[in-house]
């Protein structure tokens, strides 16, 4: 009796490279690997999408389509190269209107892709008609996902096998067009049994021959043991990583898998040990000189208490290393549990499980629902959809109150569609702003990627990889620092000392916002003035208000970017601006005086 032929995906390139490194890999530097592991026999690739796509705008100044151009010409046409979307968002910050849900698609066929893995955080069926309706329309294969984790303990109302069978009902009765199904835990935390007992239910409810595939993570520990369950319950195909990005907040290692199915009637793509180990040998070699962050090879025992994607998992980490406050990391992820029941159960993958880090890090840095993150408040308000439960009513509250929204029932497309800011033309009209040549690429990355599209349009992207070289360089050398802001503690106190070289003057700034030797004496508070203090480590991204200016109590006086978030600074009382002490694009640390109130 022949072996079941199971499709491997191998997800190295987008998944793995997330999950490890926050996407954070240079094409040129990991192209020799793709050739590896076309010569090992594999045929079926996750190459981009997701947050893969913004990370190289974000950190690579590289360009997505440009990288998915050169990865379809290294394996060839007959290759499957499939990409993450994520319903209406696609793999854009914020919700898209019908005209860019549309663009994705048309872009993603034209630069290579075979096949779009399409999904809903909120599992809400809605979002996914239009983009899924697309997808087919441009010549993509689309396989349409419902999204998996175990609810924390003590937590009950949805993501169970009866929750995910009366979402998939949906999606076969709403006719939305499909080539295959996905179950899909970012978290990795579903328990084997209940993947059992859900692929064994679809394989019961799909029409016969239909395409069935799990997806799941190594964080928790038991992705191995949950793949085992899905072969036995009928899966027909699931996702792998190669060695070093695998394991860990990634997917299982292509070799493990092979080891753990020996003996049985499977056939894992018809790949071989031999070859498999060659290709890996060549992908160590390429990531030889990234960093690769602890946290991202381990498996962590108290995810299935917090569910934290492992690629959300370590690009939160990176951002925290970069604002320097990586040491809240365990309160956060404590916190999470707390925020993930009272948001309403949406599978905690992106962009809601950037959500639930953004409120559980608001949590712990401001105190318990002090501030709202704005995602999160939008989502637990019905912006991006219905909740598989209803949210906790007096966090709904807090959200309106917060974020000055109205909790809504409307459709989300119908709601994009409402929003101006959401057009092609909006986007259009911004590139010729900036003198930016008008194609459906810089269309396109401009509205999936905001400011900071327009910033790599224009040149200015920013280069953020760890390479073990370069952190040596900056280590070793000379005794002097380079230029720039850095954050030093001196007697068990924080000072913000900007550091350049020659005859610049060099300002040092406590982190109470006091100059101690400054140039020229910043205003500070002082009998009934209020210094108004950074809450959170980050960047000025916009300055609202203006010295002389009156401000009520609430009023929005400068805005902070910080872990991905925009960060309103508003006045404690009215009064007047006595000082603004920022500047755009400055950085501030945790405390720093960023304006006086009079």
């Amino acid at each position: 009796m022949a072996k079941k032929f199971i499709d491997v995906m191998d997800t190295t390139f987008r998944d793995g490279f997330q999950s490890v490194f926050g996407g954070r890999v240079l094409m040129d530097d990991f192209f020799p690997a793709v050739e590896a592991a076309k010569r090992a026999g594999i045929n079926h690739f996750e190459f981009g999408g997701g947050a893969r796509f913004q990370s190289l705008y974000f950190y690579l100044r590289e360009d997505a389509f440009e990288m998915m151009d050169k990865f379809r010409k290294i394996v060839g046409p007959e290759a499957n190269l499939q990409t993450l979307a994520r319903g209406v968002n696609t793999v854009m910050l914020d919700t898209g209107s019908k005209e860019l849900i549309d663009l994705h698609a048309k872009m993603f066929k034209k630069h290579g892709t075979t096949t779009i893995r399409n999904f809903d955080a909120l599992n809400d069926v809605e979002n996914l008609k239009y983009s899924g309706e697309r997808i087919v329309h441009h010549g993509l294969k689309h396989e349409i996902v419902v999204t998996m984790m175990d609810l924390p303990p003590g937590c009950h109302g949805a993501h169970t096998t009866e929750f995910y069978e009366k979402t998939l009902r949906e999606i076969l009765d709403s006719g939305i067009p499909y080539n295959s199904i996905c179950f899909k835990d970012a978290s990795g935390t579903s328990n084997p049994q209940k993947v059992f007992d859900t692929i064994k239910m679809a394989r019961g409810l799909v029409p016969e021959g239909t395409h069935l595939r799990l997806h799941t993570h190594e964080t928790a520990g038991v992705s191995v043991s949950a793949y085992m369950a899905a072969l036995e319950a009928g899966v027909d195909g699931i996702d792998m990583a190669a060695a070093p990005v695998s394991g860990g907040t990634s997917q299982p290692d292509i070799l493990t898998m092979l080891h753990a199915t020996k003996g049985m009637d499977y056939d894992l793509g018809g790949l071989e040990i031999g070859k498999i180990l060659t290709y890996e040998k060549e992908l160590q070699n390429c990531l030889s000189d990234y960093f690769m962050p602890p946290e991202a090879t381990m498996v962590s025992p108290i995810i299935p208490f917090s569910p934290m994607p492992g690629g959300a998992l370590t690009a939160n980490t990176q951002m925290m290393r970069d604002n320097d406050i990586l040491d809240k990391f365990p309160e956060v992820i404590a916190a999470m549990q707390e925020v993930v029941e009272k948001g309403g159960y949406g599978t905690s993958v992106t962009p809601v499980s950037q959500f639930y880090f953004q409120q559980a890090l608001n949590n712990v840095m401001q105190g318990p629902w002090k501030a709202i993150a704005p995602g999160y408040g939008k989502m637990v308000l019905g912006y991006f959809g219905k909740t598989p439960v209803a949210p906790d009513p007096e966090i709904v509250k807090i959200a309106s109150e917060k974020l000055g929204l109205e909790p809504t029932t409307q459709k989300v497309l119908d709601l994009t569609e409402a929003d101006e800011s959401k057009s092609l033309e909006t986007w259009i009209k911004k590139l010729k702003e900036e003198d930016i040549e008008i194609t459906e690429e810089n269309i396109f990355i401009a509205a999936a990627c905001q400011e900071k599209g327009i910033q790599f349009l224009k040149g200015e992207g920013e280069l953020n990889v760890r390479k073990i070289s370069e952190m040596k360089k900056d280590c070793e050398g000379s005794s002097n620092m380079g230029n720039g802001n850095y954050t030093v503690v001196v007697d068990g106190q924080k000072f913000s000392v900007q550091v350049a070289e020659g005859d610049a003057n060099i300002q040092v700034t406590a982190v109470d916002g006091e100059s101690v030797v400054p140039e020229a004496p910043a205003a500070k508070a002082s009998g009934n003035e209020v210094s108004i203090k950074a809450l959170l480590p980050g960047n000025v991204w916009k300055i609202v208000a203006n010295p002389g200016q009156s401000v009520n109590e609430g009023d929005v006086i400068m805005i902070l970017e910080s872990m991905k978030m925009e960060i309103d600074v508003v006045a404690p009382r009215g009064g007047v601006i006595k000082s603004i002490n920022v500047a755009t694009n400055d950085k501030v640390v945790e405390g720093q005086v960023v304006a006086v109130l009079g």
